[in-house]
């Protein structure tokens, strides 16, 4: 029972990744037809300063990660494993939300 219930999650998922492709796609064409610019001097400068803040914090997150992973499974023994997949979840997690809050924090800001 469990295993027919995936491939129709699987085929409504990526028919919403399509559909939200195609609302994004539609509303860069009509923003351009506007003659709104995507991006201004202060916008680039902004994501560039969050973007470079995201990639120390999820460096230093990873490596947090993998001593966590060398120091439980060499020296103490009783830490937990970790598994790949929610591993690489919580990065994105982290990514995500880092790239967010930084980019809030840098337009509240103001001049820098």
């Amino acid at each position: 029972m469990a295993a027919f219930g995936w491939p129709i999650i699987l085929i409504l998922n990526a028919a919403i990744i399509i559909l939200v492709a195609i609302f994004l796609i539609w509303k860069v064409q009509k923003e351009k037809k506007a003659g709104y610019p995507m991006q201004d001097e202060r916008t680039s400068k902004i994501q560039g300063k969050a973007a470079l803040g995201t990639y120390y914090i999820t460096l230093a997150f990873m490596v947090s990660i993998l001593l966590w992973n060398i120091f439980g499974n060499e020296f103490i023994t009783f830490l937990p494993e970790l598994e790949v997949g929610w591993t690489v979840i919580a990065i994105m997690l982290v990514m995500g939300f880092s790239f967010g809050l930084l980019s809030w924090y840098y337009a509240k800001k103001g001049e820098f």
